[in-house]
C-alpha cells in the first residue's frame, strides 16, 4: 500500500543558551533522525516518556515549526518545498487536535464562529450553507446543533474536545494528528472520545498520528506503534506484534508499567534505575544505555541502527538477538475482572447509543437515590 505520509531523517534542535555575542552555545536535541510512514486510513502511535520528542515530531510534520533537516512527504509531495499558498492548501488535508481543549479554542468565539472560520478560510462552503454545515459537524461528533450559539466556557472538557474534533473535520482532511487528545480529560470521558475517533476513522477513511504516553489507550486504537526515546525511534512495528513481544529493553519497561485492572494476573514488572538523561547533553552511543539492564561496552560508544526483520518490525538495539524472551510483560489475560467487564460493556453500550442519537453524554449524572 502506498504511504500517505513519509518522514525521513527528521531533525530538530532548539537553541537552549547563547553567548554574550548571541552565538548558540547549547542545543536541546528534541528530534534526532526520525523516520516512519503512515498509510491512508491507518493509525500510527508515537509513544514514550515526557520529553522524548513525540509532540515536536507532530508539529514538524505539519510545518508548524521548521525542521533543521529531513524530508516530509505527503502524497509524494515534499512539504519542505511548498510556498505559502501551497502550504495553506496542504493544511486543509492535514489537521491537528491539541492536548488541552481549554486552551485550543478561542474563548471569544462561539462554536459556530469556531467551525465557520476554516470553512471561510479555505472557501469550502458557500456562505448560505455554512450554518447547515456547522450543524452537520456538531451532529457528526455527537453534539446537538443548538450548542452552536454557545461559547467554549459553557462546555465540559469532553464537549470541548468534541468541538476541537469537529473543527479539524471541517476541512475534510485525510490526516489528523491527535496530540494526546484524551490526557486532559476525566477517565470516564476518555472512552467516549476514543470511540468517536475510531468511528470517524471507519466512516471517513482518516489516517491518524496518535501521540500519547498512555500505552493502555494506544493498544486499543493504533495499527502501528513507534516507541521514542530521547528524540529517536528505538522500536516500530504493528501494534499487535509489539504488545505481544516487545523487543527493545525500553519498550519492555514501558509496557510493563501499563496498569492491569486484574490483580491476580501474573506479569513481569521492569523498574528502570537511574534518571532519564537530558536532551541537552544526551549520552553517547545508545541513548538508553544509562538505564538499560543489558548494557555492554559497545552500547556506550556505538549508535544502534533501526533495523527491520522483514516483518515490518524494526528495533534499534545491539543485543536484540541475545535478549531473553519478554515473558508476561503484558498478561495474555490482561482483561478486566468479570464484574468490571460487565460495567465496561454497559458503559460502552450507553456511549454508542448516545452517539447514534446525536446527544452528548459527557455531562450526564446518575439519578439521585431516594432514601
Amino acid at each position: 500500500m502506498t504511504a500517505l505520509l513519509e518522514v525521513e531523517g527528521l531533525v530538530k534542535h532548539f537553541v537552549a543558551a547563547r553567548s554574550v555575542f548571541g552565538r548558540p552555545t547549547a542545543y536541546v536535541k528534541a528530534v534526532d533522525g526520525v523516520s516512519f510512514t503512515v498509510e491512508a486510513g491507518k493509525t500510527l502511535a508515537l509513544v514514550g516518556e515526557s520529553g522524548c520528542g513525540k509532540s515536536t515530531v507532530s508539529r514538524l510534520v505539519l510545518r508548524l515549526i521548521e525542521p533543521d533537516a529531513g524530508i516530509v512527504r505527503f502524497e509524494g509531495r515534499d512539504l519542505g518545498t511548498l510556498g505559502a499558498n501551497r502550504l495553506r492548501a496542504f493544511r486543509r488535508e492535514a489537521q491537528i487536535i491539541f492536548q488541552d481543549p481549554y486552551a485550543s479554542l478561542n474563548p471569544r468565539m462561539t462554536v459556530s464562529q469556531i467551525l465557520t472560520e476554516p470553512l471561510a478560510l479555505h472557501d469550502l462552503v458557500p456562505a448560505a450553507r455554512r450554518r447547515e454545515r456547522v450543524e452537520e459537524l456538531l451532529r457528526l461528533v455527537g453534539l446537538e446543533p443548538r450548542f452552536a450559539r454557545r461559547y467554549p466556557h459553557e462546555f465540559s472538557g469532553g464537549q470541548r474536545q468534541r468541538i476541537a474534533i469537529a473543527r479539524a473535520l471541517a476541512v475534510e482532511p485525510k490526516l489528523i494528528i491527535c496530540d494526546e487528545p484524551v490526557s486532559a480529560l476525566d477517565v470516564s470521558i476518555r472512552s467516549q472520545i476514543l470511540n468517536l475517533l475510531h468511528d470517524l476513522q471507519n466512516r471517513l477513511g482518516l489516517a491518524y498520528i496518535f501521540v500519547s504516553h498512555d500505552l493502555a489507550v494506544v493498544k486499543h486504537i493504533a495499527d502501528r506503534v513507534a516507541v521514542m526515546n530521547l528524540g529517536g525511534i528505538v522500536e516500530i512495528g504493528d501494534a499487535e506484534a509489539l504488545f505481544a513481544e516487545p523487543r527493545h529493553p525500553y519498550s519492555r519497561a514501558l509496557l510493563s508499567a501499563i496498569p492491569v485492572p486484574k490483580p491476580e494476573a501474573k506479569r513481569s514488572r521492569i523498574v528502570l534505575e537511574g534518571e532519564m538523561p537530558s536532551a541537552l547533553n544526551p549520552p553517547s552511543g545508545c541513548r538508553f544505555h544509562t538505564r538499560c539492564p543489558y548494557v555492554i561496552a559497545r552500547c556506550r560508544t556505538e549508535i544502534p541502527l533501526l533495523l527491520a526483520d522483514g516483518r515490518r518490525h524494526a528495533t534499534a538495539c545491539h543485543r536484540i538477538a541475545e535478549l531473553p524472551a519478554p515473558g508476561a510483560i503484558v498478561p495474555a489475560d490482561g482483561g478486566f475482572s468479570p464484574v468490571l467487564e460487565q460495567l465496561v460493556a454497559a458503559f460502552s453500550d450507553g456511549t454508542e447509543a448516545a452517539g447514534r442519537a446525536g446527544v452528548d453524554m459527557s455531562d450526564t449524572r446518575p439519578p439521585a437515590v431516594r432514601s
